[in-house]
């Protein structure tokens, strides 16, 4: 019964059977369109090159139109007489007006300069996640397989202690063996279905925590490719010192931090540029209309002028155009320190961008090295425990054999039963971890992760 509720429950829990089977490289490009974390990435990218497209545009002259109606009463400027007369007033303005810096110790260059360093930062930035995203797919799809190969084991070891008990129950009812041997088959047979339930619950937990990393919900028709992978002749893995000179010139971590350094550089070139004087210039144009313009309809004899109604609105912004140019130049004097203030920090962020670029690089090294060390001990070690199965499934045939015609007791079979089942998990994990050892050798190589190089077959 026991035995039964586990399947039950794994098939109710998991609805991932008998529906398309998705290969690591569908998981991972389905990560790549759907995952919440590179969503957020893509933004910050596409908000970099909105500043650098700013940056960029800042380059060009400013231009502004304005348009103004004002009111007034009291004492005024009366605009046909230029006299103060005390009366209300109203007047209506339109005017063009444009600037633009013509000179500034380069700091709008070098902020464009800045900004496009920061955008392939930031892209780079984006890349990184997704890498990290695809190696973390690759670990959570291995881990489905190696629960697979576990559940595998358990489903053995189980069959292999009901044909025992089935043997043992025979020899019991013949008087061959003792009772006592077929309790203790049969208790070690309980133990390995409550291996096989717990095999099966950690194969769901790994089939729901790549969901997870997938942004899948829970109750999603889900199942993965189930290649047979074998390990087969030795390694032929290039040299950590060869591998790290590859992966230097690809890994998006590096080249952002190459690209904050030349940031840096930038930054302190405008920090430096602001001792410089700046050239400007500027330029305005406009007109007006008011009501206490009045038209000019003749002179009397003494030459006053004789006016008639208000002058019409066209006329008025003929006659009222105006324009300027200004040139201006703004020399720093003393700004309490502020520009050397700039200039001491932005070098400090400099060293500091010098050393994460260098700490970028030894944390590479560092990865490969141990990767490249972890995969040599991870086939050795594959080498190892496969010996160690084959030794142990002739031990147990051989216990067996002797168990049968009644020259061992049932506790030396149960331990040697136990040893091979524990010689079969070690082995998976190993050949496991090897597998996945040389993924990341492969991707710091800049491959794509694949289990095609290693997959003989497929099986479901």
């Amino acid at each position: 019964m026991t035995l039964i509720f586990g399947v039950l429950l794994f098939i109710s829990v998991n609805p991932l059977l008998a529906q398309k089977e998705w290969t690591l490289e569908e998981c991972i490009n389905y990560a790549f369109e759907n995952n919440i974390a590179i969503k957020k990435s893509i933004i910050s990218v596409e908000s970099a090159d909105a500043d650098l497209l700013q940056s960029k545009l800042n380059l060009l002259p400013t231009a502004n139109g304005s348009a103004s109606q004002s009111y007034r009463w009291g004492r005024n400027l009366n605009p046909q007489s230029n006299l103060y007369v005390t009366e209300q007033t109203d007047q209506t303005n339109f005017g063009l007006s444009s600037d633009i810096t013509l000179f500034n110790g380069l700091q709008q260059i070098n902020n464009v300069r800045k900004t496009q360093f920061d955008y392939l930062a930031v892209k780079y930035d984006s890349d990184k996640i997704r890498n990290d995203i695809s190696l973390n797919v690759a670990a959570g799809y291995l881990l489905i397989l190696f629960n697979i190969e576990l559940v595998k084991n358990a489903e053995r070891q189980v069959q292999t202690s009901q044909d025992q008990v089935n043997r043992t129950t025979k020899q019991v009812e013949a008087g061959a063996l003792a009772r006592g041997n077929l309790f203790d088959i049969q208790a070690q047979g309980a133990s390995e279905e409550a291996n096989l339930v717990s095999a099966q619950n950690n194969l769901m937990l790994a089939y729901l925590d790549l969901m997870q990393l997938l942004d899948l919900e829970a109750n999603t028709e889900f199942d993965v490719e189930k290649p047979l992978l074998e390990i087969i002749g030795t390694p032929t893995l290039l040299p950590a010192e060869m591998i790290y000179n590859k992966a230097v010139t690809l890994m998006p971590e590096i080249k952002s931090a190459e690209y904050r350094v030349q940031s840096a550089d930038r930054s302190l070139a405008m920090a430096k540029g602001m001792r410089s004087p700046r050239l400007s210039a500027s330029g305005s144009y406009g007109s007006g209309f008011s009501r206490q313009i009045l038209e000019i309809t003749g002179y009397t004899p003494e030459g006053a002028p004789i006016f008639g109604d208000i002058k019409a609105f066209n006329l008025q912004l003929k006659d009222n155009r105006s324009g300027s140019v200004y040139f201006g130049l703004n020399i720093p004097i003393f700004n309490g320190y502020q520009v050397t203030t700039n200039i001491n920090q932005s070098k400090m962020y400099q060293e500091t961008v010098d050393l994460n670029l260098q700490s970028e690089k030894l944390l590479l090294r560092k990865n490969i090295e141990s990767s490249y060390a972890d995969a040599i001990a991870a086939y050795q070690t594959y080498l190892a425990r496969k010996k160690s199965v084959d030794a142990f499934i002739e031990a147990f045939k051989y216990t067996e054999e002797k168990f049968n015609v009644g020259m061992v007791n049932s506790t030396d079979y149960n331990v040697a039963k136990i040893q091979l089942a524990n010689a079969e998990s070690d082995l998976a994990s190993s050949k496991f971890d090897y597998i996945f050892k040389t993924k990341i050798l492969d991707f710091y190589l800049g491959k794509t992760l694949s289990l095609n190089d290693i997959a003989n077959v497929k099986v479901n």
